[in-house]
């Protein structure tokens, strides 16, 4: 079940795609990492995701991740009294704490938290940036402001304030319930929305308690003024397109983009491209070229994963979506430039022998020619190690965790395999020929490397390296 490519991809379940034969049909065109999004459907009906997602992992043998996507607060308008409105450019439109239903004048909105970070100059989004205001005059209880942009207002429309910081939780109530269910299904990831500061992901980090990994999503502007600190709290990054798309200029979002896998590159930390890849495959078979350009983009830039949305979720084309991404990130894996622009970035390694290893690993692998470099790991940094320095060959991880084996579905480059753990030297370099070679690493008569910290079992403590030969 080798793929062949390295970078990696996740596929969002929905109405489209639940049943366990379309999950494993999901697999199979290539999907790696399966998406939970706790923004839409019961916990029954996610239990249900969670346990199919197992039973094809029990029937192909291979360590499947999970995502569990938190919704995180969604700020909105109360209700119309007519239902909808048609605000004009120009006009005067007030926003206050009243619940009364709104009309041409006035809609409610009870949120208390954006009045407080309102300032006069300070711009309101409604209906994803459809309708725009600013902010004339505020209080504690009410903001007039004047329309910039006109359109149709309807009932709980959602409201974005992209220049503010809201003194609010990224967790709401709900969240925290759908965590514990998430974490009590044994979800490898939980991604936390609305992050705006690192304090946020310092909550998260508390409330998950290490039972996952923390995947941040980067939908706000404030997020990004503070990127550096953010990755450094968080165990992998999301960047989501769509909403930092309407909270920025759209033509920011590209740079931005660039911006952020970087900054994970040099960390060493695990990015996803996400929303809106092949958004026209929700309706159609295939894709537009801009979306196949706009998916190989983010490959060459060194993402680790590219992630489908809707296109799975509730599109009429789940699997065909799946496998022309697949043929997409294969296509790049094959291109010599790939190789040739992740060459290009250099990585400031840390001064210590971990990292010292494995980087002599990928550069021993390429001067003998090696198949694939095995990573011995327990809690996955001697892989996260590894697959910072994208080697050319593939990583194999071997562990006795599964929910590390889980975890690292989504890092570049790694094939991982869960097997028991190894007692002595002898049996760590028998063990990584024989699994090499039977998960098609590496062929007989060829090399792999081989990493791991002694003593064995020890997270973190990547101190040994190893050139042997598959003979059997």
């Amino acid at each position: 079940m080798r793929r062949r490519r390295s970078a990696k991809i996740v596929a969002t379940l929905g109405p489209a795609s639940s049943t366990k034969e379309l999950i494993r049909a999901l697999f199979d065109a290539g999907v790696d990492v399966f998406r939970l999004n706790f923004s839409h459907g019961t916990h029954i009906d996610h239990q249900a995701r969670f346990q199919a997602i197992r039973q094809v992992e029990r029937e192909t043998g291979h360590p499947i991740g999970i995502l569990a996507d938190l919704q995180g607060p969604k700020l909105r308008l109360g209700t119309f009294a007519e239902g909808a409105i048609e605000l004009a450019a120009g006009a005067h439109f007030r926003l206050d704490l009243d619940h009364r239903p709104g009309d041409q004048t006035r809609a409610p909105l009870p949120h208390p938290e954006i009045f407080e970070a309102l300032e006069p100059g300070t711009e309101l989004l409604l209906d994803d940036g459809k309708v725009r205001l600013q902010a004339e005059r505020c209080g504690a209880e009410y903001a007039e402001t004047l329309c910039r942009i006109g359109g149709t207002l309807s009932d709980r429309k959602g409201v974005n304030v992209p220049n503010a910081v809201l003194p609010m939780s990224a967790i709401t109530e709900k969240d925290r319930a759908d965590l514990a269910f998430a974490l009590d299904h044994e979800a490898d990831w939980i991604a936390l929305s609305f992050v705006q500061r690192p304090d946020d992901v310092a909550e998260g980090r508390k409330l998950v308690a290490g039972r996952a990994g923390v995947m941040v999503k980067l939908e706000k502007p404030a997020a990004i003024q503070r990127l550096d600190e953010i990755v450094e709290l968080a165990d992998a990054i999301m960047v989501a397109r769509g909403d930092l798309g309407v909270e920025m200029p759209p033509e920011d979002v590209p740079s931005v983009q660039k911006q952020v896998v970087h900054a994970c590159r040099l960390a060493g930390k695990p990015v996803i491209v996400a929303t809106q890849m092949l958004e026209s495959m929700i309706n159609a078979p295939t894709p537009t070229r801009a979306e196949a350009s706009d998916v190989a983009t983010a490959v060459y830039d060194g993402a680790d994963a590219v992630m489908l949305s809707a296109e799975t979720a509730a599109g009429r084309y789940p699997v065909e979506a799946a496998a022309m991404m697949n043929r997409i990130v294969c296509r790049v894996h094959d291109d010599p430039l790939y190789r040739s622009m992740l060459a290009g970035t250099r990585i400031e390694l840390e001064h210590g022998a971990p990292d010292a290893i494995s980087a002599a690993a990928c550069q021993v692998a390429s001067m003998v020619g090696a198949a694939g470099i095995v990573s011995y790991t327990t809690s996955g940094a001697t892989a996260l190690r590894a697959a910072r320095e994208r080697p050319p060959m593939p990583i194999l991880v071997l562990t006795s965790k599964l929910g590390t084996a889980r975890r690292l579905a989504v890092l570049w480059g790694a094939h991982c395999v869960h097997t028991s753990d190894v007692k002595n030297f002898t049996d760590m370099v028998q063990k990584a020929v024989r699994i090499a070679h039977r998960e098609e690493i590496a062929d007989r008569g060829q090399r792999i490397v081989v990493t791991a910290g002694v003593p064995f079992g020890t997270p973190g403590a990547t101190n040994v390296l190893r050139v042997a030969w598959v003979d059997r």
